[in-house]
């Protein structure tokens, strides 16, 4: 739920046009089979710049996730983090790590897993088990929900932790309403943000290019005992997908974005962050429902401020009303209680 030539690429399974380096921490496309065709370059979409009054603004806003039974990041630094995924202690490169590790080196020695070996230019690695091989799978939960880990060869494990401060705000978004609530997911990856919100009351659109996502995806549905909820789960390109709604005049109450900085579609669609955001977001604006809850984006693996998407949330917004919040997503660690930033947010949310 993606290449650019960049040694401490970081990229999660990406579906929709998932194929961009990262350095907060994301994944590549392992999921996708490579392309071999392109399709036609689809006329620009023209933009123009929105009146009305700009929506308030909150931030910075730092979300912050804490340590819990699920979920902790144990320790950090010298470009690693020492994280505990239910039952499993795992060791795995983080480039925002640039202080010392707090722990003894005991701890770390204790890991059961160990993202090694080069990571070369495609992003690839290895997992290295120093006490039992270890399956592919395990089981993990998230508040309740169950779904698996996996250890993949982009060193990423089928979860964001730092995502919890937004599936919990939108969780209380839907609960709150009081009224059905369509929830559209772009690249949704691995699904726990649409088994989030299915579970809150809402029905969900999950989107992603990747065809074992959503096949990864479909499987913690079921692991999740929430099968019989809505959700739809689409294979296709993120873009391609939300013109086809906007065209056909379907709208949704909450939307979620996570694009890669770079990447490419199952049909050879290119993307490129600071070229195709502007457009997606005044796509998703306009496949809003009549009363609107929420559209938060998040950006991973780019060289910016959140001020950059911040003022892209506020002009695509204009006339709206509501607020825009902006800032980051960070893990609070537990042994000296730094804060690892993972990746720039903002979100706009109705009045």
């Amino acid at each position: 739920m993606k290449p650019t030539r960049d040694k401490r690429r970081d990229q999660r399974t990406p579906p929709d046009r998932r194929a961009a380096p990262v350095q907060h921490g994301k994944r590549r496309d392992e999921q996708q089979a490579p392309v071999h065709t392109t399709e036609p370059a689809a006329k620009p979409r023209q933009l123009t710049r929105r009146d009305g009054a700009l929506p308030a603004e909150r931030l910075p806003l730092i979300l912050e996730v804490a340590p819990n039974r699920d979920y902790a990041l144990i320790d950090s630094g010298d470009g690693e983090k020492l994280e505990q995924y239910g039952p499993y202690r795992i060791v795995r490169p983080e480039g925002q790590a640039i202080w010392q590790r707090a722990l003894p080196a005991r701890e770390w020695n204790a890991a059961d897993a160990i993202f090694t070996g080069d990571t070369d230019e495609e992003g690839l690695g290895r997992w290295r088990f120093p006490k039992t091989p270890l399956g592919e799978t395990w089981p993990m939960k998230h508040d309740g929900i169950d779904y698996l880990g996996r250890f993949t060869s982009f060193r990423h494990v089928g979860v964001f932790p730092e995502q919890a401060s937004h599936w919990d705000h939108m969780a209380g978004l839907i609960e709150r309403a009081k009224r059905p609530v369509k929830v559209l997911n772009l690249f949704g990856y691995t699904g726990l943000a649409s088994l989030v919100a299915a579970r809150a009351g809402a029905e969900v659109t999950h989107v992603d290019a990747s065809k074992k996502a959503i096949g990864w995806a479909r499987e913690n549905q079921e692991m999740a005992g929430l099968a019989s909820k809505p959700i739809r789960w689409i294979c296709e390109d993120a873009m391609k997908f939300a013109e086809r709604e906007e065209r056909r005049g379907n709208g949704y109450d909450i939307i979620l974005f996570d694009p890669p900085a770079y990447g490419r579609g199952p049909k050879g669609e290119v993307w490129q962050l600071f070229e195709d955001l502007p457009a997606l977001a005044d796509i998703c604006r306009s496949i809003l429902t009549p009363k609107p809850l929420a559209v938060v984006l998040t950006a991973y693996s780019i060289r910016a401020s959140f001020f950059a998407i911040h003022a892209l949330m506020r002009d695509t917004f204009a006339g709206m009303g509501g607020a825009v919040e902006s800032g980051e997503l960070i893990i609070r660690e537990k042994s000296a209680g730094r804060a690892l930033s993972t990746s720039l947010f903002s979100r706009w949310v109705a009045a």
